[in-house]
């Protein structure tokens, strides 16, 4: 049974709407790799279920981290903020009614499984890069938000990745998908923000700008460079 109290939301955090969309709620579910599911599972079987632990599992799958914000935003009556983290749709919602949101879709064999496993690294790895970046960074940044961002920062380009039908295509825009499905899915207002910023290819806005930089950085850490000195002084200087 969960001990932690929902963490109340700002009420000045609100959430975006850009006028141009209008949420469909047709997408298809995100699939979730088998093993998220597993851990979840475990956890939910202990005397004392552990909040933090079950949220960690659920945001190193972009897949379950986008199910549980979605049924978080499902649940919430006409008007009411959406919830902006994974603990607190957890705590709202309840520990098995998030296992069979996340339990809908589980990635298989039949799917684009190497490709999906890819792009669920990727996102991985800079989200943990954009939490680094924003931890070090002198600007009033967020890191969990930050690590939402470079979670969620490819989800334009979920529909190619799974093989969605014509006639669910948003558009040929990466960049307008992952703001039309950030809309439609109630994902937190960073990640809204993320695909509304201006210039948004030339990496000039608050959060464009940290997802940039972790790509930038994870880049040198693939051609075997060591997160040095000079590196940290980079990161710390994006906020300067």
């Amino acid at each position: 049974m969960l001990s932690r109290k929902v963490v109340e939301i700002g009420a000045g955090r609100g959430f975006f709407k850009h006028p141009q969309f209008k949420p469909s709620g047709d997408s298809p579910d995100v699939p979730v790799m088998p093993e998220t599911l597993l851990l979840l599972e475990l956890n939910a079987q202990a005397c004392s279920v552990d909040l933090r632990e079950m949220t960690q599992v659920v945001l190193g799958d972009p897949g379950a981290t986008i199910q549980i914000l979605r049924e978080g935003g499902r649940e919430c009556s006409f008007g009411e903020e959406p919830p902006n983290r994974i603990e607190d749709c957890i705590s709202a919602l309840g520990v098995r009614t998030c296992i069979e949101a996340v339990s809908r879709r589980i990635v298989s064999r039949a799917m684009n499984k190497p490709a999906i496993m890819r792009a669920w690294s990727h996102s991985r790895k800079i989200a943990e890069t954009c939490k680094l970046i924003a931890e070090e960074a002198s600007q009033n940044i967020d890191p969990d938000e930050a690590y939402l961002t470079g979670l969620l920062h490819e989800l334009g380009t979920l529909p190619a990745i799974l093989d969605w039908a014509p006639a669910l295509a948003v558009s040929s825009d990466p960049v307008l998908t992952g703001l039309r499905l950030a809309e439609e899915w109630f994902l937190p207002q960073c990640v809204v923000e993320y695909f509304s910023e201006p210039g948004h290819q030339r990496g000039v806005g608050r959060w464009t700008g940290i997802v940039q930089r972790a790509h930038e950085i994870s880049e040198s850490w693939s051609d075997g460079s060591q997160f040095d000195g000079k590196q940290e002084s980079r990161v710390v200087a994006f906020g300067q």
